[in-house]
């Protein structure tokens, strides 16, 4: 592995195990640990800092979600971006989101669409400084903190654990997509601001259909992270 790992925070609120999960799924999701990678449990424990216990279960924790590929007695290794993955996360993700959007439509307080406003005023200046780590990180909390408002919450969990490999496909795709998905969390904000609940579950509908187009863009241009 030779993507190199800072140390972890012993006194960090989160578990070690929990610290190790977060910091290995966001570089898988960022490609900085691209398909392929090998894992060592030894060699991440001593970057960290850790024992070997905490690396053990979030290497269990991604391979549940189908990021990395754990065989016995053979290397761990980064899993490939799954195509089939990818659809079933859009299923999922469309069909909860589309539904969030119409109760968040009649639940949501001028506080939170200031809130809202707020992120996406941070997500233009991630885009301005081509900080795509940031963008993407804002992109979730966007989608995360209208859930939560609406108070489905769980809803945010259940797209959380499916949209891995979906997310990893969309950040491929944000020296181009970026300035749409923008546009298109705005969309969705108008509408909530004004408390169209079908406006909004149209305007999120449009913004994550693009995916087809995004898995055919890296098909013919990195193929080799399927």
């Amino acid at each position: 592995m030779s993507q190199r790992l800072p140390p972890l925070d012993a006194h960090h609120p989160r578990s070690m195990a929990d610290q190790v999960y977060d910091l290995l799924y966001e570089r898988i999701i960022n490609l900085m640990l691209p398909p392929g990678t090998k894992l060592s449990e030894a060699e991440v424990a001593a970057q960290l800092g850790v024992s070997r216990q905490p690396v053990r279960d979030a290497f269990y924790r991604l391979s549940q979600l189908g990021l990395i590929h754990i065989r016995p007695q053979r290397a761990t290794t980064v899993a490939p971006i799954s195509k089939d993955a990818i659809v079933q996360a859009y299923f999922i993700r469309s069909a909860l989101e589309e539904a969030t959007m119409r109760v968040a439509a009649e639940k949501l307080e001028p506080v939170h669409i200031t809130a809202l406003q707020d992120i996406l005023n941070r997500q233009e200046d991630a885009l301005r400084a081509n900080d795509k780590t940031g963008f993407h990180a804002l992109d979730d909390q966007f989608h995360h903190d209208i859930c939560t408002y609406a108070g489905l919450g769980f809803g945010w969990a259940l797209i959380k654990d499916n949209k891995g490999h979906m997310d990893r496909a969309r950040y491929l795709s944000l020296s181009f997509e970026a300035p749409r998905a923008l546009a298109e969390h705005h969309d969705i904000l108008n509408a909530l601001r004004a408390g169209d609940g079908d406006g909004a579950a149209a305007a999120v509908k449009t913004h994550l259909s693009h995916i087809g187009d995004i898995i055919d863009w890296i098909q013919a241009n990195q193929p080799e992270v399927f």
